[in-house]
């Protein structure tokens, strides 16, 4: 196996070819400067970035986008209809002032951005809306890099955002561990995303959309076709109430398949 690593968003990523992989260090290449490139358009750490272009806007402003920003927040929109609300990248406020702990409440979800339907653009119609793509920033990433790899023709690779959101491309499968705090339970990855979202490891950090909610708990594992899925829904069911689990994994036909942890277990769950 052939393995390559990068530095972006915040964490390392992973490219992984079996056997020799002819080309595997040009197609290496290609994915980190493109990798490079995205960071430098969707993170809100870069003050040049076109998300930090965003939460600074005033009423009234517009901002044009690039394709992948553009796209990146289209899926973002989706999956939080999809997600009932759970999934909110406009939570960049309470997100910083949980991850600063800062003193007092969280601040209320307040403002409105607008993405226009029939251009790539977004105009603040109110400010105080602040957009933070953690929970889908790194998926979308590794989606965007599978596409390189499909222009190269490459016959497989596992690319990884650090330890928790991985995508098999092409016909290899490849054995992911998903650990528990009593076991870890592995699985086969082919042709698929998943990943992983938990408080064990940096406590409460994941912000419900109401102010008012309780802490997010728990550990969760969500395997979909695409890596943006997988890392939103993830998320996401952090913040499901138990009784409304159910119903949400029902009606996701995008999800393939559901892992909770439960006493201290990886533990597959029905989406039917």
């Amino acid at each position: 196996m052939r393995q390559f690593r990068h530095e972006a968003m915040n964490t390392v990523f992973h490219l992984r070819f079996p056997g020799e992989a002819k080309g595997a260090a040009d197609m290496a290449i290609e994915c980190f400067e493109e990798l490079d490139r995205l960071e430098g358009k969707l993170s809100r750490f870069r003050e040049d970035s076109e998300i930090s272009r965003i939460n600074q806007l005033a009423a009234g402003e517009t901002l044009y986008l690039s394709d992948e920003t553009d796209e990146c927040l289209r899926i973002a929109l989706t999956l939080h209809t999809d997600t009932g609300g759970l999934f909110d990248i406009t939570l960049g406020r309470a997100i910083r002032h949980r991850k600063d702990q800062e003193d007092g409440p969280l601040p209320a979800p307040a403002g409105r951005l607008l993405i226009h339907p029939d251009r790539p653009a977004i105009t603040c119609i109110e400010p105080g809306r602040e957009l933070d793509l953690g929970g889908i920033g790194k998926g979308y990433a590794l989606d965007y890099l599978a596409g390189i790899l499909l222009q190269w023709d490459a016959a497989a690779c596992l690319l990884s955002s650090g330890a928790s959101t991985h995508l098999a491309y092409g016909m290899d499968s490849w054995p992911i561990e998903l650990d528990g705090d009593r076991s870890t339970v592995e699985i086969q990855l082919e042709r698929a995303a998943l990943s992983a979202s938990g408080t064990g490891i940096q406590g409460s950090h994941i912000v419900h959309p109401d102010p008012n909610a309780p802490l997010a708990v728990g550990r969760h594992w969500v395997i979909a076709d695409s890596a943006a899925v997988a890392d939103a829904w993830s998320t996401a069911l952090i913040l499901a109430p138990a009784d409304r689990l159910p119903d949400l994994l029902r009606d996701s036909p995008e999800l393939l398949h559901h892992f909770e942890e439960i006493d201290g277990v990886p533990t597959k769950r029905s989406l039917g």
